[in-house]
């Protein structure tokens, strides 16, 4: 019953969470996992695709628990569904100005998630996802962040989004403001996601979810998402 895989150490979440934090990486190649090399981490992530439950049973028995599931979405883009609503949907390129407001919500929005306790700090998460959207202004880590607003150029809402390959794009984050939720805000932010992946040429954008946000896989499903995978986050720390 061993697992054969390497642990790469995540320098970037270390320094954030103030957190030694590593991730397996499974190989075929790789040596047998121990109890020794699994200690030397504060927090061991594994994603695991939910179909592999022997893998699973074998992590358990290193000591590795759920922590949170995921559904990956894929959405084709082309231009014959080119967004219906576009003339009446009004969205923006968010920049400096908007990083506050923006922060603040995804700091709300966010609060729960994979990084939660035991393993993370009560507002761990929080901060995670506030430094997420900010830095996907200013393009250092999703390519951009869209903004949806009304016709008193109130923010109603906002989606992230980097191009991972010549054809494909992938949603960050999707927020609807607190005051907004229930009115459709999350259909434009949708809709401004894939007209910009039309815009840019990309055929196919990806979006991904917890397992337990049952709204937001509505939201993607009626967006005409198809469930391309699901997988498991387990830790041990």
């Amino acid at each position: 019953m061993s697992v054969l895989a390497n642990i790469n150490y995540l320098e970037w979440e270390s320094e954030f969470f103030s957190l030694k934090t590593g991730r397996l990486e499974f190989d075929a190649q790789a040596p047998v996992l121990t109890d020794k090399q699994l200690d030397a981490f504060a927090l061991v992530q594994a994603k695991v695709a939910s179909h592999e439950l022997s893998l699973i049973d074998k992590l358990s028995q290193l000591g590795f628990q759920f922590a949170e599931g995921e559904i990956d979405f894929k959405l084709p883009i082309g231009i014959e569904n080119a967004c219906k609503k576009a003339p009446e949907l009004c969205f923006r390129k968010a920049n400096d100005a908007d990083i506050h407001l923006l922060m603040k919500t995804a700091s709300e929005a966010f609060a729960q998630s994979r990084f939660r306790a035991p393993w993370y700090q009560e507002d761990d998460s929080s901060r995670f996802y506030a430094l997420w959207v900010k830095k996907a202004v200013l393009g250092t880590f999703d390519d951009l962040c869209l903004l949806t607003y009304d016709n008193e150029n109130k923010v109603s809402g906002f989606v992230t989004l980097r191009r991972i390959s010549e054809s494909e794009a992938r949603v960050g984050l999707l927020a609807v403001m607190p005051n907004r939720t229930g009115q459709g805000i999350g259909k434009q932010l949708m809709s401004a996601a894939k007209l910009w992946c039309q815009q840019q040429g990309i055929s196919t954008l990806y979006v991904a979810t917890q397992i337990s946000n049952i709204a937001a896989s509505r939201l993607y499903t009626h967006s005409g998402g198809l469930i391309e995978s699901t997988t498991y986050w387990l830790y041990r720390g």
